[in-house]
C-alpha cells in the first residue's frame, strides 16, 4: 500500500509538471500568435483548411478563393453592414454583449430553433485562432483569444481581420474574394446594396444563397439598420 501511495505521489507530480507546462506554452504561443496577426495578415484559418479537406474527401474540385484587402480599401458600408447584421454593439462592447448573450438564452429556453450571441470580435477570434465544431474546450478557447484580440488588437483591426476570413460561400473567404465572386467586382468598388447582400448570408453562408429569399429579406433589415446609422460607421 505504501509503495503503492508513492507511486501514485510521483505519477501526480509528474503530470503536474508537464501541466504546467503545458499552460505555460500554451500561453506564450496564443500571446505570440495573436501579437503577430496584429501586423501580419493571416495566411490561412483552420476552417479553410477543413474546407477544403472535406472539398477532397467529397471528390469535389478544390475552391479556395481568397485575397487580402486592408479596411482603407474597403467601401465603409461594408463594416457598417457587418455591423448592422452581426454586431450592433461592436465598437462599444469588449468583446462579448453580455444584454444579447442573456437574451439569447432566454430565447433559447423556450424556442426549438436556437439563437446564437457572438460578437463580430468572438467570431474572428473563432475563426483566426481555432477549429470548426462545438465543446466547451473550444468555447472557453473563444474566449480567451477573444479577450486577447480586444486587448492588443484595435476595433479596426479585429473588423479588417474579420471582413477578410470570414466565409462568404463554400471556398469564399473574405469579401474582396466574395465581391468578385458574386458581383464580378473589387470589394472598393462595392456599392451600399452590394455589401448588405454579402453579409446578408454570413450566417449560414454554405446553406444561403445571396439570390435567395432569406437574403432578400435579411438584405432589407440591414439597410434599414444602416440608415439608422446615419449610413456611416465611426471607428474612435
Amino acid at each position: 500500500m505504501a509503495a503503492a501511495g508513492i507511486t501514485l505521489a510521483i505519477v501526480l507530480r509528474i503530470v503536474w509538471k508537464w501541466l504546467k507546462k503545458l499552460v505555460f506554452w500554451f500561453l506564450i504561443l496564443s500571446l505570440a500568435g495573436v501579437v503577430l496577426l496584429r501586423f501580419v495578415p493571416p495566411p490561412f484559418t483552420w476552417l479553410m483548411l477543413s474546407r477544403a479537406a472535406e472539398q477532397k474527401w467529397e471528390g469535389r474540385n478544390l475552391v479556395w478563393e481568397k485575397e487580402w484587402v486592408s479596411l482603407d480599401k474597403l467601401p465603409n458600408s461594408l463594416p457598417l453592414a457587418a455591423v448592422c447584421s452581426e454586431d450592433q454593439n461592436f465598437l462599444s462592447h469588449h468583446g462579448f454583449d453580455f444584454k444579447a448573450i442573456e437574451a439569447a438564452l432566454a430565447y433559447n429556453r423556450t424556442h426549438e430553433d436556437k439563437r446564437g450571441a457572438s460578437t463580430i470580435s468572438q467570431q474572428t477570434a473563432k475563426n483566426a485562432f481555432l477549429w470548426e465544431g462545438r465543446s466547451w474546450l473550444r468555447k472557453g478557447l473563444e474566449v480567451w483569444f477573444t479577450a486577447l484580440i480586444e486587448l492588443f488588437w484595435s476595433k479596426q483591426r479585429i473588423m479588417e481581420v474579420y471582413l477578410n476570413i470570414i466565409e462568404f460561400g463554400d471556398g469564399i473567404y473574405g469579401a474582396e474574394a466574395a465581391a468578385q465572386h458574386y458581383f464580378h467586382k473589387h470589394a472598393s468598388t462595392l456599392s451600399r446594396v452590394e455589401a448588405a447582400r454579402l453579409m446578408s448570408v454570413v450566417p449560414s453562408p454554405r446553406n444561403w444563397s445571396i439570390e435567395g429569399k432569406i437574403s432578400r429579406l435579411r438584405t432589407r433589415a440591414i439597410l434599414r439598420q444602416m440608415n439608422n446609422w446615419g449610413g456611416v460607421l465611426k471607428f474612435e
